[in-house]
């Protein structure tokens, strides 16, 4: 009974499948036999190539001239990729079909029957529903995110961009591109003035942003203010609109021809360049406060909700007590709303550090000496895309989204797990 047993599982390590015929599931088996038949023809067809051209990006390099089609660099390594997450596939299924001989086994020695093809399909899918669930949804995740993440993350390490695109030939170059960046005299400026004032923007960003949405929720929620309801939607109208549509308003607002400088210069002064490209700090105030516009609208909602399901109680006992309404806002609400609200707080610094379209819109396109393709309020993300869409240099644009997702993901995941409400998730219940 063992050799019988140890047979099948030996042979569907070998060739697929074949071991769910020796146990007469001629479905199961011709299927793992057929997915095993089309991996090796893909393998010894395109597959060994691409995987090979994944290493190489290409040994023959174009020339219309001479009319040598060549080999297209970009296209080897996407096609390389591919082939490797057909690898990881195939493994996976591989593995399931050893998993399952053995299972097959387990049933057949302790006296159960083989249960048929399709009513083996009706449990599995009862039994593991998530899985058929998520198996669409997490090939499209593999295809449309997974996919150009690994691709971007690889052209960090090649010298893609400015005069080496296809049809010349791409090479890997390892970790030239990060020294680039903080090494070479122009990059290495600019890099760390932009680094020095994105994490200020958002750490200023993030705080204007949320105490501002904080405080207006706080205000609506005393009982002497009256038409809370109206004065509740009236901030929505600012979220409503679309973003880009805000930020062109407050360009021409803050514009030479704007209302603004109207008024300006109707007193007899002359017109402000708030946007122009000396701006300096009167260009990320003003940066500053349109995203405050934008974004307290959706920090009140949510500290809204927040306060609404605060204990009284705990007010009326801290009044008993002397607490005065400043003690009370920072030992009771301050706490309470944090704890809540620490997960969103952690995705509003992610985003305001990657908020592409406030100085886009606002002042985009503008480069100023002392910075290499970049201006004083740009962020990473601005300066990324300078880089990669105006200016060809994709491999160095790479390399900074890498740095970009680094500095985000440790401050989020350090954070979150030092904060309170990971620590004592408990403490609120």
């Amino acid at each position: 009974m063992k050799k019988e047993g140890k047979m099948p599982v030996l042979c569907s390590c070998i060739i697929m499948g074949t071991g769910q015929l020796m146990y007469k599931q001629w479905i199961k088996g011709l299927l793992y036999i057929t997915a095993f038949v089309l991996f090796l023809y893909f393998l010894f067809t395109v597959g060994i190539t691409d995987i090979t051209g994944f290493f190489t990006l290409g040994t023959v390099e174009g020339d219309a001239w001479l009319g040598i089609e060549g080999d297209d660099s970009i296209m080897m390594m996407l096609k390389g990729i591919l082939a490797f997450i057909i690898v990881a596939l195939f493994l996976l299924l591989y593995y399931s079909n050893i998993k399952d001989v053995l299972n097959t086994r387990e049933r057949l020695s302790s006296g159960k029957e083989i249960l048929p093809f399709f009513k083996a399909v009706a449990v599995f899918t009862d039994k593991k529903f998530y899985i058929v669930a998520l198996a669409v949804p997490v090939v499209g995740v593999l295809i449309f995110n997974v996919l150009p993440i690994i691709f971007m993350t690889l052209i960090a390490f090649t010298n893609y961009g400015g005069d080496i695109v296809p049809p010349k030939l791409v090479d890997w170059i390892g970790l030239d591109n990060f020294r680039k960046i903080f090494v070479l005299s122009d990059l290495k400026a600019t890099f760390l003035k932009i680094l020095g004032w994105n994490i200020l923007w958002a750490v200023a960003s993030t705080f204007i942003n949320y105490f501002g949405g904080l405080l207006l929720a706080l205000l609506l929620n005393k009982e002497c203010v009256k038409g809370k309801t109206f004065w509740r939607a009236f901030p929505i109208l600012a979220y409503a609109v679309p973003g880009f549509i805000t930020l062109l308003g407050f360009k021409f607002m803050f514009s030479y021809g704007g209302p603004i400088n109207y008024l300006i210069t109707r007193t007899g002064a002359n017109a402000v360049g708030f946007l122009d490209i000396d701006a300096g700090w009167k260009a990320r105030i003003i940066g500053l406060l349109v995203n405050a516009w934008i974004s307290i609208p959706t920090s009140m909602l949510l500290a809204t909700g927040i306060l609404s399901n605060m204990n009284a109680e705990l007010y009326e006992a801290a009044s008993i007590d002397g607490a005065t309404k400043w003690v009370q806002f920072i030992k009771l609400t301050l706490p309470f709303v944090v704890f809540s609200t620490t997960p969103t707080l952690i995705t509003s610094f992610v985003g305001n550090f990657n908020n592409f379209g406030v100085f886009y819109f606002l002042r985009g396109g503008l480069y100023l000496d002392g910075y290499f393709l970049a201006s004083d309020t740009d962020l990473l993300i601005n300066w990324l895309y300078n880089l990669s869409i105006d200016n060809n240099y994709y491999g160095i644009g790479a390399a900074i989204s890498l740095i970009i997702f680094f500095i985000t993901s440790v401050f989020s995941i350090g954070t979150y797990v030092n904060s309170s409400a990971f620590k004592k998730e408990d403490t609120y219940r």
